[in-house]
């Protein structure tokens, strides 16, 4: 009976200690997140699996460019996924499929090759405050972003894309493109 005891004990720290780590990391490491929509097409696609790094925004700053999973500002129990397109401080236009970023080194007119169509429609401008972000989703016709709900708080934000892990065929690691 001593044995089975000790061996139960054994066990059961085994388990403790592995739920403990999985409960850290996911909670302050990384995150699973699974796409849902259209709005991040032809980059990330309905039922990708990604792995989100919740931990790199403690110790930098968001870049334009990366793809980020946040709360929804109208309902923080909704989780979307969007690129930063500008950053606190900036001044952003969106005309005639062009989105034009306005901040103290100029004006620059973004290459987005990553986007579904370069003929998406509307017009829309805006400036950012500090700690707010310009959020825009790849499938532009197609996605429910800043030009809808305004700029992001940095508060909301969960994290960056790392990874997507399925499907298995487009399983890949995510860095921000070069403007």
């Amino acid at each position: 009976m001593k044995k089975f005891l000790l061996s139960f004990w054994d066990t059961f720290k085994i388990v403790f200690i592995a739920v403990a780590v999985v409960f850290l990391i996911r909670t302050y490491v990384a995150q699973p997140f699974l796409v849902s929509g259209l709005s991040m097409q032809p980059t990330f696609y309905d039922g990708d699996y990604l792995l989100v790094d919740e931990a790199s925004y403690n110790f930098r700053d968001p870049e334009r460019g990366e793809v980020i999973v946040f709360k929804y500002p109208g309902d923080h129990r909704s989780y979307y996924i969007k690129r930063i397109i500008g950053l606190p401080g900036e001044r952003v236009t969106v005309e005639n499929g062009r989105v034009v970023v306005h901040n103290t080194n100029g004006d620059k007119v973004l290459n987005e090759p990553y986007i579904a169509q370069q003929d998406f429609s509307g017009k829309y401008e805006t400036k950012l405050q500090d700690n707010q972000y310009f959020m825009m989703g790849d499938n532009r016709n197609y996605s429910y972003d800043s030009r809808m709900w305004g700029p992001l708080d940095r508060s909301d934000i969960a994290g960056i894309v790392r990874f997507r892990l399925w499907p298995v065929n487009t399983a890949m690691a995510f860095s921000p493109p070069l403007y």
